[in-house]
C-alpha cells in the first residue's frame, strides 16, 4: 500500500473550517488528502516529519466532509441496465465507463453493480466487466466497482418481484451449480497473468433464498472466497434464516421487500435482527424512497439494529432519465413506468426497483427517522464498508483510507425538513465534480 505521507511530487489539498464525519459524530477538524497516493494524509506526521505544507487550502465555511457514498445495490443508471448485454458486447465496457462518470456526480464513489436474475450466458458476458477495479483505478474514471452483486437466479419463485420466473433455478448440486451459472472464473479468485497476483472474485455479493435446494449448504463455499452471502427474495422461516446466518450469511437484501412478513409466532427473516449473542446479527439493506417501505417500518428496522442499517437505492437503469414508459423485458414486451422515484410494471402496481439517488435516500431517512446527520451518513459509508470488509479503505476519513470524499451543504427548511446537497465530489484526492462549475 502506498504511504499516506506526501512526497515532493505529490499534490496535497488541505480542507479547513469544516466538519468531518468521524464515527458517530461530525468533528471540527482539518483534513488533508493527496492526489499522488490517492489517500488521506497523516497531516501531523506530514507537517512535523516531512515539513510539508499543502499545495492548496480550501475553506469550506462549515460544510460537511463525508467519505464517498457506497451503494451496494444498484441495477443500472442513466439508461444502462447492467443485466442487459448489448448485441455488440464490446460496447458494454464503453457505456459502463460513461455511467461511472455520471454516477460519481451523485456522490456515489463506489458501488456494487447488481445483476438481476438472468440466464447463465448473460452472467458470463457481463461479469468480466463488473469486477473490482483493483489497481487500475483513476479518479477520472468516476465511480468505482467494488465487485458485482448477483441478485438471483437462486430465488424463491413466490417472491420473485420482477425477476422473470422462467430463469429462477435451484442449486441441487450445491456450489458447483453456482460456478456453472456465474462462471468459475467469476466466482473464484484468479491469477493475474501480468503481475502474478491473486485477484479476488469478480462477484462480491450473492443474494439467494436459503430455503432453495442447495443454497444453505453452499454458503460456506461462497463466503470462503470473500463473497458476501445475503438472504433475499425468500419465504424463509426464522429457523431457516437463522441457519443461513449460522452458516456464514451476513446480509439481508432489501429488508421487508420480497420476503415473508413479520408474524408474531414466526418472525421470519426480520427475526434474525434479534438473534442471540451466539450468532452475529446481519447487516441489512433499506430502500428509503418512500415507496418500498413505510417510514415507520424504516424506523423500526433502524432501532432494532442500527449498526447493521445500510441505505441502498435498488435503482434501475431509469434513474437519471425523464419520467415516462420504458422497455423492460423485450421477450415478454413488459414495460416500466417511471414517475419521479417510483417505478412500476406497466398495468400493475408491482414495484420494479426504484429511480432514486443515494443522497435522496439519505435525506428521506433523515426526515423519516429524526436521526442525526452522522447516523444517516454512516448508513452509506462506514456501515456498507464494514459489510464488505473494507474498513480503513472505503467509507472512512481515517489516515491511509482512499481519499474518496463528498463535500455536503446542510439546509434546514421552514417546515423543519432537513436536506443535504452534494457540492463537490473528490476521488482518490482529486476533484471530479463541483456543483458550481
Amino acid at each position: 500500500m502506498p504511504s499516506a505521507v506526501p512526497t515532493a511530487r505529490e499534490t496535497i489539498t488541505k480542507f479547513t473550517n469544516c466538519r468531518i464525519l468521524k464515527g458517530d459524530e461530525l468533528v471540527e477538524q482539518d483534513l488533508w488528502v493527496s492526489s499522488g497516493t490517492g489517500k488521506i494524509v497523516r497531516n501531523q506526521e506530514a507537517f512535523y516529519s516531512s515539513h510539508a505544507v499543502p499545495d492548496h487550502t480550501i475553506n469550506l465555511d462549515g460544510r460537511i466532509i463525508s467519505p464517498g457514498l457506497i451503494d451496494v445495490q444498484l441495477n443500472g443508471a442513466f439508461g444502462f441496465n447492467f443485466s442487459t448485454v448489448p448485441e455488440d458486447p464490446s460496447t458494454y465496457g464503453k457505456v459502463l465507463r460513461q455511467v461511472n462518470k455520471s454516477l460519481v456526480q451523485t456522490g456515489v464513489t463506489s458501488y456494487l453493480p447488481t445483476l438481476t436474475s438472468s440466464n447463465k450466458e448473460a452472467y458470463h458476458q457481463a461479469l468480466p466487466f463488473l469486477g473490482p477495479s483493483g489497481q487500475r483505478r483513476l479518479a477520472s474514471d468516476g465511480a468505482e466497482s467494488l465487485g458485482a452483486h448477483c441478485e438471483g437466479p437462486f430465488l424463491n419463485p413466490t417472491k420473485n418481484g420482477i425477476h422473470p420466473r422462467e430463469v429462477l433455478v435451484a442449486a441441487e448440486n450445491g456450489f458447483s451449480d453456482l460456478e456453472d451459472m456465474y462462471g468459475s472464473e467469476n466466482i473464484n479468485p484468479t491469477l493475474d497473468p501480468i503481475s502474478n497476483a491473486i485477484l479476488p472474485p469478480r462477484i462480491r455479493k450473492i443474494t439467494a433464498a436459503p430455503e432453495i435446494a442447495g443454497i444453505t449448504s453452499a454458503i460456506s463455499d461462497i463466503t470462503s472466497r470473500g463473497i458476501v452471502y445475503a438472504i433475499g427474495h425468500t419465504e424463509a422461516t426464522y429457523e431457516e434464516a437463522s441457519a443461513a446466518i449460522a452458516a456464514g450469511g451476513t446480509m439481508i437484501t432489501h429488508l421487508f421487500n420480497a420476503m415473508a412478513p413479520l408474524h408474531h409466532r414466526n418472525p421470519g427473516v426480520f427475526g434474525v435482527l434479534g438473534l442471540a449473542k451466539s450468532l452475529p446479527r446481519p447487516y441489512f439493506g433499506i430502500i428509503a424512497d418512500g415507496i418500498h417501505l413505510h417510514p415507520t417500518s424504516i424506523k423500526i428496522a433502524f432501532n432494532a439494529h442500527p449498526d447493521g442499517f445500510i441505505l441502498v437505492t435498488d435503482a434501475m437503469h431509469l434513474v437519471g432519465l425523464p419520467d415516462g414508459v420504458y422497455s423492460w423485458n423485450e421477450n415478454s414486451g413488459e414495460r416500466l413506468v417511471k414517475t419521479g422515484p417510483s417505478l412500476t410494471l406497466e398495468g400493475t402496481d408491482k414495484i420494479a426497483g426504484s429511480s432514486i439517488t443515494l443522497i435522496e435516500c439519505v435525506n428521506n431517512f433523515l426526515n423519516f427517522s429524526g436521526c442525526t446527520i452522522s447516523q444517516a451518513l454512516k448508513a452509506v459509508t462506514s456501515t456498507p464498508s464494514a459489510m464488505l470488509h473494507l474498513q480503513g479503505v472505503k467509507g472512512s476519513l481515517e489516515s491511509d483510507a482512499d481519499a474518496d470524499l463528498v463535500i455536503i451543504d446542510e439546509e434546514v427548511h421552514e417546515n423543519g425538513a432537513r436536506s443535504l446537497t452534494i457540492d463537490q465530489v473528490w476521488k482518490f484526492g482529486s476533484k471530479v465534480f463541483d456543483r458550481d462549475e
